[in-house]
C-alpha cells in the first residue's frame, strides 16, 4: 500500500502566506520598513526591504511557521538571570 499525497491537505495546512512569507512576517517587514524610511528620509530603505522579504522567504522555504514558533519562544520562555553565565535558560527543579 503506498501513500497518497494530496496538495489541498498542504494548502489547507500551511499558515496564510504574501510573496512566499507568512502574513505576519509581510506586515512586520512593512513596519521595519517604513520606520527605517521615516527615520532616514531616503529611498533606499526600500531595496532594505527587498533583503529583509529575500531573507523571510529562504527562511521560510524550510518551514513556514519559523516566525511564528520564534515569537512563541521568545514571548513565554523570557530570559533566566544565570543566562550570561549557562549561555541559554537553566531553570531550578
Amino acid at each position: 500500500m503506498t501513500l497518497v499525497r494530496y496538495s489541498v491537505h498542504r494548502a489547507l495546512t500551511r499558515p496564510q502566506m504574501f510573496g512566499g512569507v507568512t502574513y505576519s512576517f509581510f506586515i512586520i517587514n512593512a513596519a521595519v520598513t517604513t520606520e527605517i524610511f521615516l527615520i532616514s528620509k531616503n529611498f533606499l530603505a526600500l531595496p532594505v526591504a527587498l533583503l529583509i522579504h529575500v531573507v523571510g522567504y529562504l527562511a521560510c522555504l524550510r518551514e513556514p511557521r519559523m516566525f511564528d514558533l520564534w515569537v512563541t519562544k521568545v514571548s513565554r520562555c523570557p530570559r533566566v538571570r544565570n543566562w550570561k553565565f549557562w549561555g541559554s535558560n537553566s531553570y531550578a527543579a
